[in-house]
């Protein structure tokens, strides 16, 4: 049975709701998973053959970031793109030293490379150095500048899946494990970044202490009001404010069953949580069911241009992972509980975690993810336009 005639025949169709207010199934998307102007990007990102540097922002827009919140402007001329950081979309509290922020612009940048090759240029890359700092400028930030020559098109595996890389935060097939040959070019991917190294988790007993590492971390973190605040900002629960910001968290892609994620977009965001709470930690739950886990580390957590570097480790390893049909999402909360116990002055509780872990104090984890087989496909998430980030 399709999932609309379902829903129709459950009467989620149309719900009354406190105060007599009626809601159309219609008017919230239920029917609509990734349609509308939100999500015309993905579609868009080819379509025209002739937009010269624009093509390769078209790549840039479709990369990772935190909370969906697409924090990337570009400069373009015909010769070169530059990439500023707009540090006013950033989670707060949640990344106080704007680190995820600056590796989600190295995927960004990542996606430009790719693009750039495919379309016939000859890019280099200059990354722009810097410390990361708690308080960010209220101005547009440069981090990156693309200088950009004629040069031969080439193939490329990555580019290709681009539009088709979405973070998958369903739950996977713990039985199913990663073939050797992905994990074997999951890492060589950083043969030729000296500054950032990849850690591979696959055994048992590895999983389980990662997991209980980040469900522990995510709990704490969660229950700091101003965390909370931050992330909060992000979700978008209304379809009409899908559609409108046109970046965030939404329900579709939230990892819920179907049937859950319709009722969900009819409720607030307590009734949600409500709704997808389990006597169990359900985070903890979720972070059992991938076969591997991955840590992109770096040298200095806090140093921009590493930061970048690991980003483009990150986006590169998902378009990877989605070349093989396996799926990936980050799950950071134990790096960013260093960034929380650093900026509250604590003790470094969770980077001890972390070093015990890798097994080698002098790298820093700065990025934690998992991949495996997803029992659903994961949606495509809202994306600006264009001409909404190039100023």
């Amino acid at each position: 049975m399709h999932r609309r005639s379902f829903l129709k025949g459950a009467g989620i169709v149309t719900i009354l709701v406190a105060g007599g207010a009626v809601w159309r199934a219609e008017d919230q998307g239920v029917f609509s998973v990734g349609q509308g102007p939100a999500y015309q990007p993905w579609r868009d990102w080819q379509t025209d053959a002739s937009a010269g540097p624009l093509a390769l922002v078209r790549a840039g827009i479709l990369a990772a970031s935190p909370h969906n919140t697409q924090p990337w402007l570009f400069r373009v001329s015909n010769s070169s793109i530059e990439l500023y950081a707009d540090t006013k979309r950033n989670t707060g509290a949640l990344d106080p030293y704007l680190r995820e922020q600056h590796i989600s612009l190295g995927c960004a940048l990542e996606n430009l490379m790719l693009a750039a090759g495919a379309s016939g240029y000859s890019a280099s890359v200059s990354l722009l150095p810097g410390k990361l700092e708690p308080s960010p400028a209220n101005q547009p930030q440069l981090v990156a500048r693309v200088e950009l020559a004629p040069g031969a098109r080439q193939k490329n595996e990555l580019y290709d899946v681009i539009p088709l890389r979405h973070t998958n935060r369903n739950p996977y097939d713990p039985k199913r494990a990663i073939p050797p040959d992905v994990a074997g070019a999951l890492a060589g991917l950083v043969t030729d970044e000296p500054n950032v190294k990849l850690f591979l988790f696959e055994a048992d007993s590895d999983r389980k202490k990662i997991a209980g590492i980040i469900s522990t971390a995510n709990n704490v973190l969660y229950a700091d009001p101003e965390v909370q605040h931050g992330s909060e900002r992000w979700i978008r629960t209304k379809w009409s404010s899908v559609q409108k910001y046109r970046d965030g968290l939404t329900i579709d892609a939230a990892g819920l069953p179907p049937t859950t994620a319709a009722i969900a977009k009819f409720v607030p965001l307590s009734v949600l949580r409500w709704m997808v709470s389990e006597k169990e930690d359900p985070y903890l739950k979720l972070l059992l069911t991938p076969p591997m886990f991955g840590v992109i580390a770096v040298r200095d957590r806090y140093d921009q241009e590493q930061s970048l570097r690991a980003g483009r480790i990150w986006q590169r390893a998902h378009l990877l992972a989605t070349a093989r049909q396996l799926a990936a999402r980050p799950a950071n909360e134990a790096v960013e509980m260093v960034d929380h116990e650093r900026k509250l002055g604590r003790e470094p509780q969770h980077a001890k975690l972390l070093a015990e872990l890798t097994g080698d104090a002098t790298w820093h984890p700065t990025f934690t993810f998992y991949m495996g087989y997803a029992i659903r496909q994961a949606p495509a998430s809202p994306r600006r336009a264009v001409q909404d980030v190039v100023f």
